[in-house]
């Protein structure tokens, strides 16, 4: 008696059938083995043994409508290129993988219309689930994750009684540190070169600065500190016009992309760094190992900011009845080269 034939699909591909037909079994156990939902024992080896032959391949699409599951997460990010989103992602696909889910990784530009339209698609369900990292935050955001079908975890500064998932850390405070330290190795000039201020670090790290002066008993003077953008380019050019104006024995930098352009000019201007200015920078990313000196920064947790939030997700995906969590995180000063000593300082942060 001949084999019976192996039912495909119109476009050849086996199909659950195919592989029912080749283990000898039901469609209804092939199809409980392949969706992961078990059986016996012999019937798991046969069916996958049949799957393997065969060539079978699941129908994404399909097991998506049944499980109402995409098995995919998205993270939404200003800028892919900056270390400290890539530092993030690392560990966030490296939670999501271990799930068993994918990660689709989305560049805003830091638009606000960009990713309020990225947040309202999750409508569509094209994912189970959304971390996103806004610089600017508005109640057109609030909005659109407080109405997403589909749980949004927020990595940043949100009001304290926003009802979502938030993963933070305390910028402000971590600005503390680096003048703190300046101040302890004899600087006393100490220049602060930002991101722009209608965003929420840009604030947050406006606002440190001035209070830890303040916190010494020192009087800002307004031409030490100059505005430009998170890049490496808007660092340098920022620096320059700061230089312009004044002799600083020490700059913070918002980043470590600013305190990169920041050192192109000092050293493009004949400043050495440290002995004529110190520089400590933000975030402290990869790049602050690679620079040379190598950059004291404060690191504001990239990695375990990313590794909260894509826990709190998948919790949030499991249960949806959770209520709102917060996971806040340390910054910690990192004293390298560019500002002499070796020491490693933490900040106690309260939530």
């Amino acid at each position: 008696m001949g084999r019976k034939r192996l039912q495909e699909a119109t476009d050849g591909r086996p199909t659950v059938h195919t592989v029912a037909a080749r283990a000898g079994v039901s469609i209804a156990s092939a199809s409980r083995v392949l969706n992961g939902v078990g059986g016996s024992p012999e019937t798991v080896r046969k069916v996958r043994a049949a799957a393997a032959e065969v060539g079978y391949v699941p129908n994404a699409i399909a097991r998506s409508l049944q499980s109402q599951r995409t098995e995919l997460v998205a993270l939404a990010v200003e800028d892919i290129g900056n270390p400290v989103y890539v530092e993030m992602m690392r560990a966030i696909e490296a939670v999501v993988a271990g799930s068993g889910r994918q990660l689709l990784v989305h560049a805003t530009g830091g638009r606000i219309d960009n990713e309020t339209a990225l947040l309202r698609r999750l409508a569509h369900r094209y994912v189970d689930g959304m971390i996103i990292s806004p610089i600017r935050v508005t109640a057109d955001h609030l909005a659109a994750v407080t109405d997403s079908p589909v749980p949004v975890v927020v990595v940043g500064q949100l009001a304290e009684d926003a009802p979502v998932d938030n993963v933070r850390t305390d910028s402000r405070s971590g600005i503390a540190l680096a003048v703190d330290h300046l101040l302890a190795t004899g600087r006393r000039r100490i220049g602060f070169v930002n991101g722009p201020l209608d965003t929420v670090p840009g604030a947050a790290r406006d606002a440190g600065f001035r209070a830890a002066l303040a916190a010494h008993g020192i009087p800002l003077d307004e031409n030490l500190v100059e505005v430009g953008d998170f890049q490496y380019a808007a660092g340098r050019e920022a620096t320059q016009r700061l230089l312009d104006r004044v002799e600083p024995d020490a700059l913070v930098c918002a980043n470590d992309l600013i305190a990169a352009g920041a050192l192109h000019t000092l050293l493009a201007r004949g400043r050495r760094v440290p002995t004529d200015v110190a520089l400590v920078g933000m975030d402290d990313t990869e790049l602050a190992r690679m620079m040379f000196p190598q950059l004291s920064s404060v690191s504001l947790g990239s990695a375990e900011r990313g590794r909260r939030a894509a826990e709190l997700l998948l919790q949030r995906i499991d249960d949806p009845s959770l209520p709102p969590r917060r996971a806040q995180v340390a910054p910690s000063l990192v004293v390298r080269a560019s500002s002499e000593r070796t020491v490693t300082a933490r900040a106690e942060v309260t939530a």
